[in-house]
């Protein structure tokens, strides 16, 4: 299945055991991230991996940011029971 607004990442579990991939590859967000961290450019992961694009490696980072926001958390609800 493919994420929502992320065509390009899906996630299986009869693929890499469920974790999410570029679509149609088992080439793991995790992995396209790794490389990214190291200081591959998208355009040298698209040149290594002549079955990615570019835009596979603007829509792993597009899931990426999505998987780390989370509420903002400012304190203690003052309306809730002590």
């Amino acid at each position: 299945m493919t994420l929502a607004g992320l065509p390009r990442i899906s996630a299986d579990p009869a693929i890499c055991g469920g974790r999410p991939v570029v679509a149609g590859t088992r080439v793991r967000v995790s992995d396209v991230l790794a490389m990214l961290a190291e200081g591959a450019t998208p355009e040298q992961i698209a040149a290594d991996f002549p079955y990615l694009g570019e835009d596979d490696v603007r829509d792993v980072l597009a899931f990426a940011a999505h998987q780390t926001d989370h509420p903002v958390v400012t304190g203690p609800d003052a309306t809730a029971p002590a």
